[in-house]
């Protein structure tokens, strides 16, 4: 460990329980009839250079309270950054105000108290990288200068390295308390190329909870740069209907749509084009999704959710069927169900991958579009209307032709969702969705 260690110490977990101990303290004194506290903190570095020369140098150092207090079944919630018993007192008096002013909704309050976690299983989130300013600093220089050495690339947006640690206390008038810790570190690149006047970008980059898991700087500067190259020439291509491949990085947002509308927020507003489907065929029939919250170093493993409800390994789509909700507590009661432990959201969702590689799925794929950047918003979550710019290539007799660039793909998500023609092998787990590449049978591609 060196000298700059204590930049990236975190506090001793009995100096934030106290903090935490003092806002349900001081909530309960006030009249609450319940409250939860969050306390976090986090420190970190971040570091960019451009042109070889640091662009940006950060340290990071954050902490803050969150408490919500009900009054029955009202409720009032507050922030502060001031940890002081002065501060926390003040965001107590500041959340019961609210609290006394709001109006009645049945469905506030805690989880309900025999769903709190009791077993904290060791997910191996917590690395530190103890890296000094200076080493950051090299690293990010050679990332940059690994893509500035490919053939074609003219110049970079820069290379960032970036490392942090957090600390979170959740605590419950239940009597719960339980923390959440971990790190996560970051190497990205972004490689220019300039062809004909025309100038085309693309990056590259790698994630991962501890910092030998990382990519080589070399190969995440090397990587930035061919995806740039390999834009050069880019086209548009005649408006058509034809098969889409999405690539991993990709496909994680096209799950992310069905994350969205089976969320209890969305199905509870009447805002999901999955309600009421529940327990009905969504997908094709082989597709499988599953919650798995206790991968070791997971991007979104952990053993409780928002609202300390213990997470648990669940099959959300078997068989291309529906099989369960994303649910707290509040959506939960307002959809007359049980939270399901997913307050804050999915717990690494998994996609189940079949046998194939990219390249087999290309050649499957025959002729058609493999997607590897989306812009745009277009997405209707209420009818599931699918409409987004797009770039990537275009592919004849399972191999690449040219690079595709001002092109809009649409569609219909339950069509497309049901329209899956496979899930490669070529999974990619730098989020909090695991899946391969994305095969759609047909979807609309405008172009010229």
């Amino acid at each position: 460990m060196n000298a700059l260690a204590p930049r990236f110490v975190l506090p001793e977990r009995l100096e934030l329980e106290s903090g935490v101990t003092r806002a349900l303290d001081a909530a309960a004194r006030l009249g609450a009839s319940a409250a939860d506290a969050s306390l976090s903190v986090s420190r970190g570095l971040s570091v960019t250079v451009r042109r070889g020369e640091v662009d940006s140098l950060e340290f990071h150092h954050d902490r803050g309270l969150s408490l919500t207090v009900y009054d029955g079944h009202r409720s009032g919630s507050a922030s502060s950054a001031d940890l002081t018993a002065a501060g926390i007192a003040q965001a107590a008096a500041s959340a019961w105000a609210i609290a006394r002013a709001s109006g009645e909704d049945n469905c506030n309050g805690l989880a309900d108290a025999s769903r709190m976690a009791t077993l904290f299983p060791d997910l191996d989130l917590d690395h530190p990288w103890n890296i000094a300013p200076d080493e950051a600093i090299e690293r990010a220089r050679e990332c940059e200068a690994a893509a500035l050495a490919v053939n074609g690339v003219a110049q970079t947006e820069g290379a960032s390295l970036h490392t942090s640690r957090g600390l979170e206390l959740y605590g419950n008038s239940h009597g719960f308390i339980a923390e959440r810790r971990g790190s996560e570190h970051y190497l990205a690149c972004s490689a220019i190329v300039q062809n004909d006047g025309k100038m085309q970008r693309d990056d590259w980059y790698s994630t991962a909870r501890h910092p030998g898991d990382l990519e080589s700087e070399a190969s995440v500067g090397r990587r930035a740069g061919e995806r740039a190259v390999a834009r050069t020439g880019a086209r548009q291509v005649a408006t058509q209907r034809a098969p889409v491949l999405f690539v991993p990085e990709m496909a994680r947002g096209f799950w992310g749509h069905f994350v969205s509308a089976v969320s209890g927020g969305a199905l509870y507003r009447k805002a999901s084009f999955l309600l009421d489907k529940l327990g009905q065929p969504v997908f094709a029939p082989w597709v499988r999704l599953s919650q798995q919250p206790f991968i070791p170093r997971g991007a979104s493993s952990a053993a409780f959710d928002q609202e300390g409800v213990a997470t648990t390994e669940r099959t959300l789509v078997e068989a291309g069927v529906l099989q369960g909700y994303l649910l707290g507590s509040y959506t939960a009661r307002k959809l007359g169900m049980e939270s399901t432990g997913n307050a804050g959201g999915v717990f690494n969702l998994v996609a189940d991958s079949g046998p194939k590689g990219f390249e087999d799925l290309l050649r499957e794929m025959g002729t058609g579009l493999v997607v590897t950047e989306l812009m745009g918003q277009g997405v209707n979550p209420v009818t599931g209307d699918y409409s987004r710019g797009a770039a990537g290539y275009w592919v004849e007799k399972g191999e690449r032709v040219f690079p595709v660039e001002e092109i809009t793909i649409a569609g219909n998500l339950p069509e497309m969702f049901r329209a899956i023609r496979a899930v490669g092998n070529d999974v990619d787990a730098r989020s909090g969705i695991h899946t391969g590449s994305v095969l759609i049978d047909s979807m609309t591609i405008a172009g010229n």
